[in-house]
C-alpha cells in the first residue's frame, strides 16, 4: 500500500509514528510544510521537516515534541552573552548541526528536497520525506501596529507563534511566495500514485494550508483517485495542541471539528472526529464527506496506531462505495 500524508509538526509527526506501527508494510511518503521555515543566525531552520525527521528517526525530545533529545545549549548561552541570541527561539547545540549542514548544502546549490533526503539518510525515518516546495514560502502574520487601529505590521509566523504565543490577534495570515512556488520533485507523483492520501491532525491553517496553497498540490489531491481521509485536530471545540484556534479565528473559521472539515470539504472523502464531537458527523456528511467518530487523543503508541487504523479503515470504506 502506498500512503501519502500531508503533515505539519508535532501532531502530524506523532500520528505518522502511529501510522507506521499500524501499517508496517506500507510505503509512506510525507509531504512536509516548509512555510514555517525561518533564517536565524544565517542558518536555514525547517522546524516541521525536522520534527518529522527527529520523531520518526528516534531523536525527538518526547517531553515537548520538538527539538533534539539530550540537547544542550552552550552556543545559545554564549550568543545570549553577546546579546545576539533570539531569546524567543533558542536553537540547541545538537539541533544546530542539522541547520549548519542544511545551510551549507543549500549554499552549495542543492535544492531543499535533496538536502532533506540527505539529512534523512542519517535518521532513517522509515518514510520518504519531501518538502512541499524547493522555493521560498513563508507564513507571515499581519497584526496591529501600536495604538493606531488602522496601522498594521507583518511579522514572521514564528515570532507570532513562539514569542507572542499567538496572543496578539492576527488580522490576516499571508503566505509569502506561495503563489509563485512550484511543488518539489516527487510531490505530485506521490499524490497521483497513492492508494490513500491522509491529512493527519496538524494545524489546518499554518501546517496543512500552506502545503495546499502551493499551485498544483490542491488540484492534485482533488484529482487523485485515492481515498482522501483527514483527522480533526480539534476536539471538543479546542485544539489538541498549540494555538490553532487563533489561526482559525484569523481566517473566520470556527474552532470545531466540523468547521475544519469544511476547509477541506472539496478534497476529502472521509473525516474522523473524536467521540465527543459525534454530533458533528451529520454536519460534515451534509457537505458530502463521510464522517465517523472515534477516539482521537494520541495518549500513547497504541491509541495513535488505533487512530491510524481507523483512518485506513475509513479509506477502504469510501473506496468501496
Amino acid at each position: 500500500m502506498r500512503i501519502t500524508a500531508l503533515a505539519g509538526g508535532i501532531g502530524g509527526s506523532r500520528f505518522l509514528r502511529g501510522l507506521l506501527r499500524a501499517a508496517p508494510d506500507a510505503e509512506v511518503t510525507v509531504i512536509g510544510n516548509t512555510a514555517d521555515d525561518i533564517t536565524l543566525h544565517g542558518l536555514h531552520v525547517s522546524p516541521d521537516l525536522d520534527t518529522v525527521m527527529y520523531t520518526l528517526g528516534g531523536g525527538i525530545e518526547e517531553s515537548q515534541g520538538w527539538g533534539r533529545a539530550g540537547e544542550t545549549f552552550a552556543v545559545a548561552e554564549e550568543l545570549g552573552a553577546y546579546g545576539a541570541e533570539a531569546q524567543w527561539f533558542t536553537l540547541g547545540d545538537r539541533d544546530l548541526a542539522t541547520h549548519l549542514v542544511r545551510t551549507q548544502m543549500l549554499a552549495a546549490g542543492y535544492p531543499l528536497s535533496a538536502v532533506t533526503e540527505a539529512l534523512c539518510d542519517r535518521w532513517q525515518p522509515g518514510v520518504r520525506l519531501i518538502p512541499m516546495t524547493d522555493d521560498r514560502v513563508e507564513t507571515h502574520v499581519v497584526v496591529a501596529a501600536g495604538d493606531d487601529d488602522g496601522a498594521e505590521r507583518a511579522i514572521h509566523f514564528q515570532e507570532w507563534w513562539v514569542r507572542l504565543h499567538a496572543e496578539v490577534p492576527a488580522r490576516r495570515i499571508v503566505l509569502v511566495g506561495a503563489d509563485q512556488a512550484k511543488p518539489a520533485p516527487g510531490v505530485l507523483d506521490a499524490i497521483a500514485t497513492a492508494d490513500v492520501v491522509l491529512l493527519p491532525p496538524s494545524n489546518p491553517v499554518v501546517s496543512i494550508g500552506p502545503i495546499l496553497a502551493v499551485p498544483g498540490i490542491r488540484d492534485a489531491v482533488r484529482a487523485t483517485k485515492a481515498p482522501k481521509v483527514g483527522l480533526s485536530p480539534i476536539i471538543g471545540g479546542s485544539p489538541v495542541r498549540g494555538m490553532a484556534d487563533a489561526a482559525l479565528k484569523a481566517i473566520g473559521v470556527p474552532t470545531t471539528a466540523a468547521g475544519v472539515a469544511e476547509l477541506f470539504a472539496d478534497l476529502l472523502d472521509g473525516w474522523l472526529v473524536d467521540t465527543v464531537d459525534a454530533e458533528a458527523t451529520a454536519t460534515v456528511e451534509a457537505a458530502g464527506v463521510r464522517c465517523v467518530a472515534v477516539p482521537l487523543w494520541m495518549t500513547g503508541p497504541d491509541t495513535t496506531a488505533a487512530m491510524a487504523r481507523a483512518a485506513l479503515d475509513l479509506a477502504e470504506e469510501v473506496r468501496a462505495r
